[in-house]
């Protein structure tokens, strides 16, 4: 881990309050730099979303670290995750160090072969990542986590019930005002709402 690594994870991570160790390992296994284009690798560890092509980007790295800390599952615990929006495979990669199994989808093709391919270029092997319209996630199943990396335009209140019992979810939603909500299954639903944010927008057929 180069000093600009290991200054990424201090200062934008740690300083801002991520603190479980589940986390900062995730960043320390995982080099952003390898799911960034070439004329970006310059900048690859800088506080700040970077283009991907196709009108996507790569999150800054505090919002994967915020999102990633907003669903851990219970330490220990076998655990499924549902990512909605690989994009490069950054966010897929931080949560496979996490989460037993990692299921994602990316709505452009030519990202989701990407990503796939950078995956398993590192020797990630414990996703599934599948080309196509994730948004509405896969009813009749259920996650410890659900993570949503692109903009709904309105609260996806139906991936409530794709939640397992005690499962997390973190994803941002709004039009033209943009806030990451977190919710938690329990014995009720329960919602909070983060953060302000600014993401692309979730792309649905």
């Amino acid at each position: 881990m180069n000093s600009q690594w290991a200054n990424m994870i201090q200062e934008q991570l740690m300083r801002r309050g991520i603190s479980d160790a589940r986390v900062l390992q995730a960043f320390e296994a995982v080099d952003r730099a390898q799911f960034v284009l070439p004329e970006y690798r310059s900048m690859a560890y800088d506080d700040g979303p970077l283009p991907i092509g196709f009108d996507q980007t790569i999150s800054q790295p505090y919002i994967v670290g915020l999102m990633t800390a907003s669903i851990l599952p219970d330490k220990d615990a076998p655990s499924v995750a549902l990512e909605i929006g690989a994009g490069c495979g950054y966010q897929t990669a931080i949560l496979c160090q996490i989460f037993r199994a990692v299921i994602s989808f990316e709505r452009v093709p030519e990202l989701a072969e990407r990503a796939r391919a950078t995956l398993h270029s590192l020797g990630i092997q414990n996703f599934e990542l599948h080309s196509g319209d994730g948004s509405r996630g896969l009813p009749g199943k259920e996650f410890d986590g659900i993570l949503g990396a692109a903009a709904f335009t309105s609260y996806p209140e139906y991936l409530e019930e794709q939640l397992a019992p005690g499962g997390k979810m973190v994803l941002p939603a709004g039009r033209g005002s943009q806030f990451l909500y977190m919710v938690e299954r329990r014995e009720r639903i329960l919602r909070k709402r983060l953060i302000a944010v600014r993401f692309v927008p979730m792309i649905q057929d």
